[in-house]
């Protein structure tokens, strides 16, 4: 009779526990957009149209220039922002071990030994004193007790919820190791973009102390002719003070070399020092090839789209993982070892043997608002993971079709910026001979001057946007991490 009384009181608990969990709500699931344009833009369809994979090209292939390959080669080795994401990877890998080790039953081995005197006048102490074992003649009072113990807790998966909390830690290790390719990728370009700006500022140093001494004879040939009355103390004036414009320029154009000779020391993890490089060679070298192969290849090709597809597929699962929260958990223990109030008893069976079995079922039926707060919650994270993955992939596309754009833009620009240097240098040697001849103004000599100073850096600029945008096509596209 008590038997069915407890049958139909558990029968009742499950049937509370059920209906509870019926109360849950529906999953959000969010669903992202993956389609993408056939091409870039109307202006790189040719581009666009090639699917030849330019990011499969390693760094080390792309980036013909050695000083810049053992400079990047360097990075890759020693840089901080590297070591910190590869930290990330370790926690994250950590918690994929730690998330297994959930799915399994735990089990502990114990030992103990404790005391114990209860009062006669007790329900314990007249029980004992009923027994054949008196204290004080056949065991010790007060009264001992040891125990040795196997003790193992263990959580059903019944409704799937450690194995979603497993693949949610795979995703995010995964997605740390797309964030390390993507450190990569920036580091790569980083590196080479300052390099370049390094090359720019050296060449264009070179071309103000050429000016200089152009600048210089300039200003000893108005000194003869003012001392021959053939001119003023005003132009000498006019030439002295361009002399000085241009050499407070190369001191900041130092400077500019130094903190750029720092953020790349800084970048390869190391201390100040002087940067190998060639100076020569700069406004000849020829920009990388760049193939754009087609949109849908940002998806497979870029590690930030995938980090943030991963993401979202963890925050995927953290919804159904907080919804399973609502529904009841089953967790069986047992208890298997010896106990005794003597060591010595430990081998008479079964009188010191000791265990236990039991199993537990139990789930939320009251107030149940921080567990719906916890559900809220992930699906929130859940949208955000998508909002994020989806700019992420209209940001990618905005870029590569910028910089295909940008390419050809400034190819263009500087064929033209080259042929403005050539006509300005003819024209500067032709106002120095007239000038000498006293056939031009000084003060057409000083326009002349300042037009191909501004003209051959502008065309040095032009030449370090043209590598740098190559390079973070490059980047954008996907390449340098592998």
């Amino acid at each position: 009779m008590d038997n069915i009384r407890i049958q139909k009181c558990i029968g009742i608990v499950i049937i509370c526990l059920t209906a509870a969990s019926c109360k849950v709500p529906a999953i959000p699931i969010a669903k992202e957009n993956k389609a993408l344009p056939t091409t870039y833009s109307k202006d790189s369809v040719a581009l666009a149209n090639d699917t030849t994979n330019m990011v499969v090209t390693p760094w080390r292939d792309f980036f013909s220039d050695h000083y810049l390959s053992n400079l990047i080669d360097t990075a890759l080795k020693n840089n901080q922002e590297l070591m910190i994401t590869l930290q990330e990877i370790e926690i994250a890998k950590s918690e994929v071990r730690f998330k297994q080790g959930q799915l399994f039953p735990t089990v502990e081995a114990g030992i103990g030994a404790g005391v114990e005197k209860v009062g006669r006048y007790t329900s314990q102490g007249a029980g004992d004193a009923s027994t054949e074992i008196t204290p004080g003649k056949n065991m010790p009072d007060p009264l001992m007790n040891y125990e040795a113990a196997i003790t193992g807790n263990w959580e059903v998966d019944i409704w799937g919820k450690l194995h979603d909390q497993k693949k949610a830690a795979i995703s995010r290790y995964l997605s740390t190791v797309e964030g390390k390719n993507f450190v990569l990728t920036n580091l790569v370009a980083e590196v080479a973009n300052s390099y370049y700006e390094l090359l720019a500022l050296d060449n264009q140093l070179e071309v103000i102390q050429q000016t200089i001494q152009l600048q210089k004879e300039a200003l000893e040939v108005i000194q003869i002719q003012k001392e021959a009355a053939r001119s003023t103390e005003l132009a000498v004036q006019k030439f002295k003070a361009e002399v000085l414009n241009s050499q407070s320029l190369a001191y900041e154009i130092k400077q500019d070399i130094k903190e750029t000779e720092n953020k790349i020391n800084l970048l390869l993890g190391r201390y100040a020092q002087e940067i190998p490089r060639d100076k020569n060679s700069f406004l000849t070298t020829v920009s990388p090839a760049v193939r754009s192969g087609v949109p849908s290849q940002l998806l497979a090709n870029r590690p930030d789209i995938k980090k943030a597809e991963l993401e979202l597929a963890a925050a995927k699962l953290d919804v159904k993982i907080a919804r399973k929260e609502f529904y009841p958990s089953f967790n069986i223990s047992a208890t298997l070892g010896l106990e005794a109030f003597k060591p010595s008893y430990f081998v008479k069976m079964p009188e010191s043997m000791l265990y236990s079995l039991a199993g537990e079922l139990a789930g939320p039926l009251i107030n149940k608002s921080g567990i719906k707060a916890e559900f809220s919650k992930a699906n929130a994270v859940q949208l955000q993971a998508m909002y994020n993955y989806q700019q992420t992939i209209l940001s990618a596309y905005a870029n590569v079709s910028n910089h295909l754009s940008k390419i050809n833009n400034l190819q263009k620009s500087y064929d033209l910026k080259s042929q403005q240097v050539d006509a300005l240098t003819k024209s500067n040697e032709i106002s120095n001979d007239l000038f000498k001849s006293a056939r031009v103004d000084y003060f057409e000599v000083l326009m002349t001057q300042r037009d191909a100073l501004e003209a051959k850096l502008e065309l040095i600029t032009t030449k370090r946007d043209q590598l740098n945008t190559v390079t973070n096509m490059y980047r954008d596209l996907g390449g340098g991490w592998k």
